[in-house]
C-alpha cells in the first residue's frame, strides 16, 4: 500500500481535493486499498480551505510516506517555517514530492526546485521565475516531472498530474480506466498547452461560437469567411463585422489560431511527420505551418516537439 500525504494550509483551494477521489477511485477499481490518503498540516485538527469548507487534518507524521502533494491556494501562501522544514526534512526521504497549482511556491521556498523544470498556474508562473530564479519555469504547460518532483498547473491540471502519477504506478490501462469512471479525458499529457484558442476568443453570441466549433471541427479543409458565415446563418459582411466586435481579430486570424493548437498537439503528442500535420490541420504545406509555429510560439514545430519529448523523459 503507497501512503499519499495531501499537504494543506489555511486557505487551501478545494479545487485541491479533486485529487482524493482520484486515489479513492483507484482503490475502487483495483479491488484492494492501494493508497491511503492522509490530509496533512503542521499542527494537525481542522483547516479551514476555501469556500468555507473546514477539513480536518493529522499533523505531519514523522515516518515518510511514499508521496507528498501540496495543495494550491486561490493566491500564493506564504508557508510557515514548519512546512519548509517538513518539505526539506523529507524530500530525500520521500519517493516523490508533488505541488498543485501555487504550492509550487511552497516547494520552491523548500529549495527543492532549485535547478529544476517546473510550472505552476500560468497566472503566478512570472511571479515564481522572479521570486525564485533558480527554477527554469514553464508557464505553458500542464504538469512537469523532474527527477522525483512533480509540479502541475493551476486548477484542473492537478487531475492530470495525480493521472499521470497513478499511471506510472498502476500502468496505462488502470490509469484510462480511471479517468473514464472520472469522465475525464485521459489524461492531457504534460507537455500540454494550458492555453486554449476557443477560450481565448471568447465569443459573446451563439452564431459566433457555432462558426467557431464548425471551424474546429472542419481545420483540415479550407475555411472561408464565406463557409463560417454560413455555419452561424449570416451574411459574410455580418459575420466578419460581428466576428471582429466579438473577438477583436479576424476569421483567418482566429483559424489560424485554431490550426496551430491543434498542429502542436498532434506534434507533441503524435509521431506524424510534419508534412501529415500540416495536411491534417490544413495549412498548405509544412512551411506555412512552421511561419505559423513562429509567429505564435517563436519555435518551430520540431523544437516545440523535441521539448515535449524531453519534459515526459
Amino acid at each position: 500500500m503507497r501512503e499519499i500525504g495531501l499537504v494543506v494550509f489555511p486557505d487551501v483551494s478545494v479545487m485541491s481535493f479533486g485529487t482524493v477521489a482520484a486515489f479513492e477511485l483507484a482503490n475502487a477499481l483495483s479491488g484492494k486499498e492501494t493508497y491511503r490518503l492522509r490530509l496533512i498540516s503542521e499542527a494537525g485538527g481542522p483547516i479551514k480551505a476555501s469556500a468555507g469548507l473546514v477539513i480536518e487534518t493529522e499533523r505531519f507524521p514523522a515516518e515518510p510516506l511514499d508521496t507528498l502533494i501540496v495543495a494550491g491556494g486561490l493566491g500564493v501562501a506564504q508557508p510557515t517555517r514548519g512546512l519548509i522544514g517538513y518539505l526539506q526534512r523529507m524530500s530525500g526521504r520521500t519517493r516523490r514530492v508533488a505541488s498543485i497549482c501555487t504550492g509550487a511556491f511552497v516547494l520552491a521556498e523548500a529549495g527543492l526546485l532549485d535547478g529544476r523544470r517546473a510550472t505552476t498556474h500560468w497566472f503566478h508562473a512570472r511571479e515564481l521565475q522572479s521570486r525564485y530564479p533558480k527554477i527554469k519555469v514553464d508557464d505553458d504547460r500542464i504538469f512537469i516531472t523532474d527527477g522525483s518532483i512533480w509540479t502541475s498547473a493551476g486548477m484542473t491540471a492537478g487531475l492530470d498530474l495525480v493521472l499521470a502519477l497513478i499511471e506510472a504506478d498502476l500502468g496505462a490501462d488502470a490509469a484510462k480506466a480511471l479517468a473514464r469512471k472520472l469522465v475525464v479525458y485521459h489524461r492531457r499529457a504534460g507537455g500540454q498547452s494550458q492555453f486554449s484558442a476557443l477560450l481565448e476568443l471568447e465569443p459573446k453570441s451563439d452564431r459566433i461560437q457555432t462558426a467557431l466549433d464548425y471551424a474546429k471541427r472542419n481545420l483540415h479543409t479550407p475555411l472561408s469567411v464565406e463557409m463560417l458565415a454560413e455555419a452561424a446563418h449570416l451574411s459574410p459582411r455580418q459575420f466578419s463585422r460581428a466576428f471582429r466586435a466579438e473577438t477583436g481579430q479576424s476569421p483567418a486570424k482566429a483559424v489560424e489560431k485554431l490550426r496551430v493548437e491543434v498542429a502542436r498537439e498532434m506534434m507533441e503528442q503524435s509521431q506524424h511527420p510534419i508534412e501529415v500535420v500540416a495536411r491534417q490541420t490544413g495549412f498548405a504545406d509544412p512551411d506555412r505551418m512552421r511561419r505559423a509555429f513562429l509567429r505564435t510560439f517563436g519555435q518551430p514545430p520540431q523544437v516545440l516537439r523535441r521539448n515535449a519529448r524531453a519534459a515526459e523523459m
